[in-house]
């Protein structure tokens, strides 16, 4: 039942984005403050370009502790350019196995090079438990709710 279910069905709405020419110490505010591990990076036209991570900012402090001038730079700058993404159509039992295999918290969801959402680990384990307990109503990741981030 777990492979007939798509990410389309659980992932999370796009909530959190940058832009490559945010002040990166900014970015970082903003992810401690949202308590998020990353999120996409868009350009003008709704593209995504890249995805900044807390892996990406610790290289923020390490320049940081070295430099000790207080311009830390842009997004751009310490984003990771190349992104592995999921497809909404992608099935949740696909996705699970990627996290397994790989150290990501979390993928963008794509249409058409255009983000459209994430699906996180949590996300697959509300899949789980929507299908183990099925008069528990079907609360979906877009039936939470989660606090916006304007940038």
């Amino acid at each position: 039942m777990l492979a007939s279910l798509k990410v389309k069905d659980y992932m999370s709405a796009n909530k959190y984005k940058f832009t490559p020419d945010m002040d990166i110490l900014r970015a970082i505010h903003q992810m401690i403050e949202a308590r998020i591990s990353g999120a996409p990076v868009i350009d003008q036209r709704g593209n995504m370009i890249g995805f900044l991570s807390e892996k990406d900012c610790m290289q923020v402090a390490l320049n940081s502790a070295y430099q000790q001038d207080g311009a830390a730079g842009q997004v751009s700058e310490y984003m990771t350019k190349n992104v592995d993404t999921i497809d909404v159509e992608t099935p949740i039992i696909d996705v699970a196995e990627l996290f397994l295999k790989g150290s990501y918290k979390l993928f963008p969801v794509i249409t058409d090079n255009r983000l459209v959402g994430t699906i996180t680990r949590q996300n697959i384990l509300r899949a789980l438990e929507d299908i183990s307990t099925p008069d528990s109503g079907k609360k979906s990741a877009k039936q939470s709710t989660v606090q916006k981030i304007h940038v």
